[in-house]
Formats: C-alpha cells, structure tokens, sequence
C-alpha cells in the first residue's frame, strides 16, 4: 500500500514540506488517485523516498493545471465520436509506482469510467497518444487490444491527426500510438521543468473529427 500509516497523519519520517498547504492538497489528492485505480498499491511513492515532500507539494500546487490539459486530450477524443456514442469519462495525471512500467491505465469497473495517466513518464507531445490509447479501452469497456480496440483506435488516431496502427497485432497495438518516453520519469513531478507553465508542456495536436 502507499501509507502505512493512518491517513490522518500526513508526515513520514524525514518529510520536511516547504508548503504545509500545498503538501496537504497534494497527499489528499493522491488519497483520491489510489480509489480510482485498479489497485491503491498502483499509486505508490514509498520508491522514491526522497522526493516524496517534494513530489506532493508540487502537486498541491500544480496538479490542476496538468489536469487541465488532459481533459483537452480527453474533449478531443469524445469530438471524434457523436453525443450518443460517447462513454462517461473522467481523467487525471498521477504518478504511478515505477515498478509497474505503465505510462497510463484505465479502470472501467468505476462510474465515470477513469483514465489515469503518468505524465511523467511521456514526453508531453506524446500526452494525446496516450490519452488516445486508454480513450479507445473505455470506449469498448475492455483492457485487450483485439480488433476491437483496433477499430476504434484506428478511428481516434484519424481524427486527431495521428498516425494509425500499421497493423492489428497485440503487440504493435499495446504500444500504439507511438510517443517519446521520458529519461527520468520522476522529474516532471518533481517540477524539474523550469516551474509549471502550461504553455511549456501543453501537447499541441489537431482534431480533424
């Protein structure tokens, strides 16, 4: 699990927050995250031990306006597909646990279904394309890349001007569309970026839906 200890003790040992509010907003926040994924443990900073003060006070600070721009990703998806044909969504920016891998995940067993993406981990020209791919798993309501998943990612990457899958094998559709991994997953949410500015990290694209 991500806390060991009860959640009305905000501090583990050596936690030293500059911003007592913004380190509060931030553990409440990621408190919130860890409902909404697959499982809490999935939320998980005990790996990075160091930066843990760091990494939720600048969330506390900051986590809006990243949010912020997904749900733009997000809007221009839905625009790909008529009213009636869109599923109930609702997406976030979270650090996921390092040891997973993952750069984003979607949970269809919550109403709206939830689409949670490391942004740290993508390169943020790369934020649509992942936002993309868990899109078309909550459009079908399923975690397989089949044809299914095929079709309609293929429909979303024509629409938001993004290259779609070459072919329909498993393997070339769970990492599709292609993006740029970031080096150092961590440093987004450490605010190693020079300080949030959303005009810095905002992934530009065009919708042609």
């Amino acid at each position: 699990m991500f806390f060991a200890q009860d959640r009305s003790n905000p501090y583990w040992v050596g936690d030293s927050p500059t911003d007592l509010n913004a380190f509060r907003r931030g553990l409440e926040y990621l408190h919130a995250m860890q409902d909404l994924a697959l499982e809490p443990e999935m939320v998980n900073l005990l790996e990075s031990v160091r930066d843990r003060a760091t990494i939720l006070t600048w969330i506390g600070k900051n986590i809006d306006a990243v949010n912020a721009i997904l749900q733009q990703c997000l809007l221009a998806c839905h625009d790909c597909f008529h009213p009636q044909e869109r599923r109930s969504m609702q997406i976030f920016a979270v650090p996921l646990a390092q040891s997973l891998g993952l750069d984003g995940l979607c949970n269809i067993s919550t109403n709206p279904m939830t689409i949670l993406i490391d942004v740290g981990r993508v390169a943020p020209d790369g934020w649509l394309s992942i936002v993309a791919h868990e899109y078309a798993h909550a459009h079908i309501a399923s975690p397989g890349h089949h044809p299914s998943f095929a079709v309609v990612l293929s429909h979303l990457c024509l629409g938001l001007g993004l290259h779609p899958p070459d072919e329909s094998t498993e393997w070339t559709l769970r990492s599709w569309p292609p993006y740029t991994p970031t080096p150092t997953p961590l440093a987004f949410w450490r605010g190693e970026l020079g300080g949030m500015r959303t005009e810095t990290v905002r992934p530009s694209f065009v919708s042609n839906c």
